[in-house]
């Protein structure tokens, strides 16, 4: 697993799990993130080992990245439609993990990952990148488009949280002078 968050936006490698892999190639895409994500799991079983482990490695990898976070805009958010859906992203890289995610689908599965792990996947993430993620599907009626406007506003807001801010060279994004880790 490998992140470069100043990247050229492309997704290398593969899950396992098409429909995972297709939203990792919209936050690639929309994000400006390169991601380089190769996984194997007990998918005879089902898709949640997988789905659980991308989001570990995902968050590891840009806490990695991040470092010290010394620079970053630290805080975004963004609200982006996918034909009839709308979703909202706000995010906080201050090192302390959260995730609030207000979305609801109506099929138990898009493709071959089970709905129930688009939260989890995300959560592991925030989890493991010390993030506060905060998901609101605004609205929706395609299961497919509600996913995949999640997850280009997580991209959307995750590539400006981590840009950085001229403004604040050598310093932490903090009135405390440090951020949890």
């Amino acid at each position: 697993m490998a992140v470069h968050v100043d990247g050229s936006g492309s997704f290398r490698g593969s899950t396992g799990i098409g429909f995972l892999d297709h939203m990792l190639a919209q936050v690639a895409t929309h994000g400006m993130f390169d991601l380089d994500v190769t996984a194997k799991g007990d998918l005879n079983v089902d898709g949640h080992h997988t789905a659980e482990d991308v989001g570990i490695g995902l968050g590891k990898a840009f806490h990695e990245a991040l470092g010290d976070r010394v620079g970053i805009a630290r805080m975004a958010d963004a609200t982006v439609p996918m034909d009839e859906a709308l979703a909202n992203v706000a995010i906080d890289l201050a090192g302390r993990d959260h995730l609030t995610f207000d979305a609801e689908f109506r099929q138990d599965a898009i493709g071959d990952l089970e709905t129930s792990l688009i939260e989890h996947v995300i959560g592991s993430w925030a989890r493991h990148m010390g993030a506060a993620i905060h998901v609101r599907l605004l609205a929706g009626r395609d299961d497919h488009h509600k996913a995949e406007a999640i997850f280009k506003a997580l991209a959307r807001a995750l590539d400006v949280a981590t840009s950085l801010d001229s403004r604040r060279e050598g310093q932490v994004p903090s009135t405390k002078g440090t951020l949890s880790n």
